[in-house]
């Protein structure tokens, strides 16, 4: 399956070896495929640059295992209805553009009444319900 990371997610696996680094990890080896666009490499990035820049080559090696793909999110304003913030709504429709049976974040604050939903045949998942539901990890 293609599974779109949110920057928070990215932010997160670059910034400590712990728990969303070893899902990354996981999801790579059981052979799903991990996949984000220039928007949230983007603002991982910049937060990072801001909270913990010295760990800025650990997100170039993280990237490694992404497909990173450029794609124009056309379809945002269409996700309009969905109330998502205009900012989250570029994600949503990148991860439909991209095929993406699942997008993983860890945003409570926008995502909180999509999680376990799925919008368009993407699944909208938490690190934590992704793992359990891909992985079988309780």
């Amino acid at each position: 399956m293609r599974i779109y990371l949110d920057a928070n997610v990215l932010f997160s696996a670059a910034k400590s070896d712990g728990a969303v680094r070893l899902l990354l990890t996981l999801l790579g080896e059981s052979g799903q495929e991990l996949c984000a666009d220039g928007y949230v490499v983007e603002e991982a990035r910049r937060n990072l640059s801001a909270k913990a820049p010295r760990r800025e080559d650990e997100l170039d090696r993280i990237l490694r295992d992404v497909d990173v793909s450029l794609v124009h999110s056309g379809d945002a304003e269409n996700i309009a209805v969905l109330s998502l913030p205009a900012k989250d709504r570029p994600m949503l429709a990148a991860a439909i553009r991209l095929g993406c049976g699942a997008l993983v974040t860890g945003d409570k604050t926008h995502f909180r009444a999509f999680y376990g939903k799925t919008i368009r045949g993407v699944a909208i998942h938490t690190p934590r319900s992704l793992a359990e539901t891909l992985l079988r990890l309780t």
